[in-house]
């Protein structure tokens, strides 16, 4: 299955919007920089999130973006329905008539599977889930640089 770069940004924007929401509005030039996506890219993905209810904009001197969700309301599901395609893994499970096998392929009830498991998965998961995620993996990286390495000293016996 084929994630669009659309989605992996927008998700990315999101999170760095929930990660700063004590700063907002926040200037697209601030969260590009941070996320590293880039700047014309990163304003079309903000276009659509608040064509979608997701952010809000703001704009002036003082503008920037926010968003118009908490966090836990944010399910991945949401980004993915808002910036991703409607693409299927298989044209025979929009399309019938896509394939002379459908009658008797058995192949087309496990993309079928696979897809709503991805589907499901994306429903669980919110934008808040990944905030924590993120910062519990900076939290053990900013441990793991300060730990010491362990010496090794043979016993004198």
């Amino acid at each position: 299955m084929h994630i669009p770069v659309k989605v992996d940004y927008g998700v990315r924007a999101l999170v760095d919007l929930a990660m700063h929401a004590d700063e907002q509005p926040i200037r697209a030039s601030e969260i590009a920089q941070r996320t590293m996506i880039p700047e014309p890219y990163l304003a079309q993905v903000m276009h659509t999130l608040g064509k979608s209810g997701i952010v809000r904009a703001q704009r002036g001197p003082q503008g920037g973006h926010a968003l118009a969700l908490e966090p836990d309301d944010i399910k991945l599901s949401m980004v993915m329905d808002c910036l991703g395609s409607a693409e299927n893994l298989v044209a025979c499970l929009d399309n019938i008539g896509s394939c002379i096998h459908v009658p008797t392929c058995a192949q087309r009830e496990v993309w079928q599977s696979v897809e709503l498991a991805v589907y499901q998965i994306l429903d669980s998961k919110t934008i808040s889930d990944l905030v924590a995620r993120s910062q519990a993996i900076m939290v053990s990286q900013q441990l793991a640089s300060k730990a010491q390495p362990l010496k090794f000293q043979p016993s004198k016996n």
